[in-house]
């Protein structure tokens, strides 16, 4: 039984743990933590951007049934799906928006 404890606590004890990059600085370096958090911020927008293109869809023909609405702009309802027209290379591709309908429009204040 001894042994067996021995045994377990050497395997668990020679395994490496990882926390990630550590780094040591001097207290006589100049270090700029606002730096480091405006860097991971933008690293952080850029990975929501990649993350948003890769949901976007883009059609290059509309499916049967779809319907043409003009307003508030133009686009095409497709069994609760919806496609906005947009050229490209000449050809008109379609691509994947929210619900129209459901955003809220923009208010003309009279002048």
């Amino acid at each position: 039984m001894r042994l067996q404890s021995l045994l377990a606590v050497m395997v668990l004890t020679s395994l490496g743990a990882s926390a990630g990059q550590v780094v040591v600085r001097k207290s006589d370096e100049a270090f700029d933590a606002f730096a480091v958090r405006d860097q991971l911020a933008r690293e952080h927008q850029w990975q929501e951007a990649l993350r948003a293109q890769q949901q976007l869809e883009i059609l290059q023909s509309l499916p049967l049934g779809c319907v043409l609405v003009p307003s508030p702009y133009r686009h095409f309802s497709c069994k609760g799906f919806f496609y906005r027209p947009y050229p490209w290379q000449g050809r008109e591709l379609y691509i994947s928006v929210p619900n129209p309908e459901a955003e809220p429009q923009p208010v003309n204040k009279p002048k």
